[in-house]
């Protein structure tokens, strides 16, 4: 199993678009991990995180590809590319 430094944030952004980020890498076998700060403070009992923000993390040896796809599928979220 990967470990957290295995990994890269790629996205950060509204739960939907992350669900659909996660699809188109999936259909590239590209792996991906969720991190919902703001809903994990709120189970442990304390705040974190912004409500409504997700984070989406790939593998870094799987960086390019998706970053490739992220900025195609939401181009207004990487405005210096």
């Amino acid at each position: 199993m990967s470990e957290e430094k295995d990994y890269k944030r790629i996205y950060t952004g509204p739960e939907t678009n992350v669900q659909f980020l996660q699809d188109l890498f999936n259909k590239e076998k590209i792996s991906s991990r969720v991190r919902n700060d703001f809903d994990s403070g709120l189970r442990a009992g304390f705040g974190g995180g912004l409500p409504g923000q997700v984070q989406l993390f790939v593998l870094n040896e799987e960086y390019t590809k998706a970053k490739k796809i992220a900025m195609d599928t939401f181009p207004e979220d990487y405005p210096n590319g």
